[in-house]
């Protein structure tokens, strides 16, 4: 794997030890950095925006595409060459997911998802887990209801889990 170029290094905001796993250019001139520890995308304004690989809620690769859904948004990056990119992203993902059932719920169904951070965190980070509800399309998450059943799910889950 070619190096980070030195401007994509100096801006990236990367903790003590994280390494470099893959990284790509995206069409528009920036960069793609997959870490040990999370990604690093393009933030339109030449920096980065940092997504913990357990905060990655889904990843999908097409057309040259990398579509990352994370907890905090939404980010769609068309990179010129990906490399191993693709790989990695979907490797470091799945690495973290610890427990992932679906339940139905009244129109549908969710999605538990816990998550784990990569074993280069520190392990007070890592031993915890990141509970997530993904309810499945045309389901209003916000519905009270539907939230409180998902939440009692969700520890009915912990405690057959022990989790």
């Amino acid at each position: 794997m070619a190096r980070v170029p030195r401007n994509v290094r100096d801006v990236l905001a990367l903790e003590r030890g994280e390494r470099v796993l893959a990284h790509a250019s995206t069409r528009g001139g920036a960069h793609v950095v997959a870490t040990g520890v999370a990604l690093h995308v393009p933030d339109g304004g030449g920096g980065f925006v940092r997504v913990p690989w357990e905060r990655v809620l889904g990843a999908t690769w097409s057309d040259s595409w990398l579509h990352v859904r994370g907890d905090d948004g939404e980010h769609h990056v068309r990179l010129d060459d990906a490399g191993s990119v693709p790989e990695v992203v979907q490797e470091r993902v799945t690495a973290t997911v610890v427990v992932s059932r679906h339940f139905a719920l009244p129109g549908g169904g969710v999605r538990i998802v816990g998550r784990r951070a990569p074993r280069s965190k520190p392990s007070a980070a890592r031993d915890e887990l990141l509970w997530t509800l993904v309810f499945d399309e045309g389901l209003d998450q916000d519905d009270p209801g539907l939230r409180a059943g998902a939440e009692q799910l969700l520890e009915a889950l912990r405690r057959q889990t022990g989790l």
